[in-house]
């Protein structure tokens, strides 16, 4: 009977025991797990808001700096109906577009919006030249925040299909130079891409076109189809309708080699000028965008560009160039700022 009371306390003695331990090996369990979750609430506060997850609370505004129907216009539309058809976002991209002052307005706009994570910009290269030209803006694109280089476009010299006489360069230089000023090449804007392009026509071939300026490139491109305007540069999306409807037609590509939407047509260099210009497809945002809004920017737009959508697009619209996000697109918009500052320049010069 001792015998069995014996065992049987060191029965329970033994149940005891192993219940202590088990106990405290959860103990210790438990202290670990929260020393833990201790030291990840420490590196993440440590690592800053960069770790930090973020998404869009309201409508994303993008303002493009030219007017409707040109070739940023259309781009930006276009991405923005992509966000949307895929829900690649969960709030909607609304275009707004600020032509005014060369493209000034747009840039005060964001400037004036600092730290905004729910406003971006979808820039020409008036993003360079208007700063140059307007230096009381006191715009600064060094510290806009570089989100991503979707494409560079391309220009090309348009005339009027009812111009049979012109048909190359050397017919378009000696119709300018019969008309002199009432030759009217239309544009976006005093010193924009368009502007720039006028004046090196006129420093280089001797010309004297009067540049008059419009509120984006499909109004452009419009006022040459009704007989307006002499010649424009547009960009091939923005003719595509009337050169389908044969309103105009291309005389020159400003351009490296010959586009494959436009193989007949001869580069500027094939006539003996050795010269081409592009324009930057670019999306920026405000000075100080936070970290966690611009990686989400980034993420975003680095899909879009690989998706075949946009690949597509930039085939038919003959955009060109790979895509550039962060610093490496901000050393872009430096090198090119000091590359339009040289031209503008040298176009001062030649025509003294």
């Amino acid at each position: 009977m001792l015998h069995a009371n014996a065992g049987r306390h060191a029965h329970r003695s033994h149940h005891s025991q192993q219940g202590r331990h088990a106990l405290s090996s959860t103990g210790r369990f438990a202290a670990l797990m929260a020393l833990a979750w201790l030291a990840m609430a420490v590196l993440l506060q440590s690592a800053g808001p960069a770790l930090a997850q973020w998404q869009p609370q309201k409508p994303i505004t993008i303002i493009v700096m030219a007017g409707k129907g040109g070739g940023a216009d259309q781009a930006a539309r276009y991405l923005a109906e992509l966000i949307a058809k895929e829900k690649l976002a969960p709030v909607p991209f609304e275009i707004v577009n600020m032509p005014g002052n060369s493209g000034g307005d747009a840039l005060a706009e964001l400037q004036k919006r600092a730290g905004d994570d729910h406003v971006l910009l979808f820039t020409l290269n008036s993003f360079y030249t208007t700063p140059l030209d307007k230096p009381d803006l006191k715009i600064d694109i060094g510290a806009m925040s570089p989100i991503a280089r979707l494409g560079e476009d391309v220009f090309l010299l348009w005339v009027h299909t009812d111009r049979t006489d012109i048909n190359t360069v050397e017919d378009f230089v000696r119709a300018a130079k019969a008309k002199g000023k009432d030759w009217i090449m239309a544009g976006t804007g005093t010193g924009a891409e368009d502007h720039l392009l006028t004046r090196f026509f006129n420093a280089s071939y001797g010309l004297d076109m009067t540049y008059k300026p419009f509120g984006g490139g499909g109004e452009v491109a419009r006022e040459l189809a009704e007989k307006r305007a002499d010649s424009t540069v547009n960009n091939p999306s923005e003719t595509t309708a009337l050169l389908a409807a044969g309103k105009v037609k291309p005389i020159v590509a400003i351009t490296p080699a010959r586009l494959g939407q436009f193989l007949p047509v001869p580069t500027l260099r094939e006539t003996g000028m050795d010269f081409q210009y592009a324009m930057q497809r670019s999306v920026v945002g405000p000075p100080a965008m936070s970290a966690p809004a611009l990686a989400f920017y980034k993420a975003l737009f680095e899909a879009l560009f690989a998706r075949a959508e946009w690949q597509a697009y930039r085939t038919k619209v003959s955009l060109s160039g790979p895509l550039l996000t962060g610093d490496g697109l901000r050393a872009y918009w430096l090198a090119e700022r000091e590359k339009h500052m040289r031209w503008k320049m040298a176009l001062e010069v030649l025509a003294r």
